[in-house]
């Protein structure tokens, strides 16, 4: 399966979204840097709690807002309801390949979504400072990813030759991750 290839699927922002929710939405982007965004952020994921859409407006604010804890909420929130419609398991551990292709045959961009809401959770992770975490979630992209479409295996190598950097010096070095 070419995880590149999604011109013939509909995409999560494609779903319709109530029109209260999306004009919450604009007004955050409008307030942004304010208190008020994350306030109508929170107001909108009350109206659409489940709306992918949504829910990526509150994950990049509160990246943006360097809330990485918040982040690691939100993205984990949306795997579970994209695993819910996907019909796969709710724990990212469980996947297997079969379940991927039957999840393809549900959903492609969906699918898509959920595999980059696992490597943006990665990134969160080494940029929180915890690397065996954000390392299983590499490990188990780059094996259903064996064409490493979505780049897990090559920031897997990033993470494990800074480790392996790191084991030659007497300090402990500090992983700073700054851009994905």
């Amino acid at each position: 399966m070419d995880l590149l290839d999604f011109s013939d699927c509909k995409l999560y922002f494609e779903d319709e979204l109530p029109v209260e929710a999306e004009r919450l939405i604009a007004q955050a982007a409008g307030d942004y840097g304010d208190p008020a965004a994350e306030l109508a952020l929170l107001r909108a994921h009350l109206l659409a709690p489940e709306h992918l859409t949504v829910l990526v407006s509150l994950y990049r604010y509160y990246f943006y807002q360097h809330r990485l804890d918040e982040v690691l909420i939100v993205a984990d929130h949306a795997m579970r309801i994209s695993a819910r419609h996907l019909g796969i398991p709710a724990d990212w551990r469980q996947i297997d390949e079969a379940q991927l292709g039957s999840a393809a045959a549900t959903s492609f961009g969906l699918l898509r979504f959920y595999l980059l809401a696992l490597k943006a959770e990665s990134v969160v992770l080494l940029r929180l400072g915890r690397i065996a975490e954000s390392r299983d979630r590499l490990s188990k992209l780059a094996a259903l990813d064996s064409r490493d479409h979505l780049g897990a295996a090559k920031l897997l190598e990033v993470v494990d030759e800074f480790q392996s950097s790191g084991d030659d010096s007497d300090a402990t070095p500090e992983f700073q991750l700054v851009a994905a």
